[in-house]
């Protein structure tokens, strides 16, 4: 774990660490980590959040059975806290199973527009999020937030009115000095305009991963590796191409993962100002929808 999760906390904001990858002891070192930088904390529960990807669990039902003891306690399992249970979906149908069957705390709807991996046939996040919010109760419904695709606070305002109880930052967060993503990346990002992003398989076989299920693929910035694995280019030749860019970080050979929204993100700058923004900027937004209705 870096600084990133723990300022974003700070910053009034709940930051998760990506845990789908790591070991269990790993787990501990990154907790152990978080609560020291919450001295104040007590015996209350640590407020990061963990984040697992259910078919790795799945695969692996022994290190699964480990990584849920550490979950539980993340929230301290000498307390009577129940830790909040996300669940990001990617369609309609697994949003309802996660309210109606699973009773998840909090629903995060990815559309298509997000960063890293998801749903290939996401809807747009947008049409997703109403989806969503038409089909649930309209009582005792878990909050659902919009997640990635978003690159500012007008953005996120426009969530909130359409009905989403928050918003999922990803991408942005890699742009500030906290931020553990490597600068060729940052500067990657920088440069991309939103028509530089494609959904593909291209990036995952350039590592060599071949293990996301089916209907699942990855958003990132397009560059040869992309254009050679489309010209037919066996994948052998790709891995080596990669393996020699990578030693020079070339960005024309580079995996450089990001939502869509990268055209409204230039500068990289700490957390804490970069959660400041988008809260002026929702304020603002709301504030002329507002005289709309004048």
């Amino acid at each position: 774990m870096d600084a990133l999760q723990v300022e974003v906390t700070r910053g009034r904001g709940l930051g998760f660490v990506g845990a789908a990858f790591a070991t269990p002891d790993s787990l501990r070192e990154e907790l152990a980590y978080a609560r020291k930088s919450f001295p104040d904390l007590g015996n209350e529960p640590l407020p990061i959040g963990l984040g697992y990807i259910g078919w790795i669990l799945d695969a692996n039902e022994e290190q699964s059975e480990e990584l849920i003891y550490v979950r539980a306690s993340s929230a301290n399992a000498r307390a009577t806290h129940k830790p909040l249970i996300f669940l990001q979906a990617t369609s309609l149908e697994e949003a309802l199973v996660a309210a109606n069957e699973w009773k998840v705390d909090v629903i995060i709807a990815q559309g298509n527009e997000a960063g890293g991996h998801g749903g290939k046939s996401a809807p747009s996040t947008m049409v997703m999020l109403s989806e969503i919010l038409a089909a649930l109760p309209a009582e005792n419904a878990p909050p659902v937030l919009p997640a990635d695709g978003i690159s500012n606070g007008s953005q996120a305002a426009a969530y909130l009115v359409a009905g989403a109880a928050g918003v999922v930052l990803g991408t942005r967060f890699t742009l500030t000095t906290e931020s553990a993503y490597p600068e060729y990346n940052k500067a990657a990002i920088q440069r991309a305009k939103s028509t530089d992003t494609v959904r593909t398989h291209a990036l995952d076989w350039a590592w060599n991963l071949y293990s996301w299920p089916e209907g699942i693929d990855g958003r990132g910035i397009r560059t040869k590796i992309v254009d050679d694995i489309d010209a037919g280019v066996p994948h052998e030749v790709v891995r080596a191409r990669y393996a020699k860019a990578a030693e020079e970080h070339g960005p024309g050979y580079m995996v450089t993962w990001c939502n869509q929204g990268v055209s409204l993100m230039e500068d990289v700058k700490p957390v804490k100002k970069l959660v400041e923004e988008p809260h002026a900027d929702i304020v603002r937004s709301l504030q002329r929808g507002q005289r709309l209705l004048a």
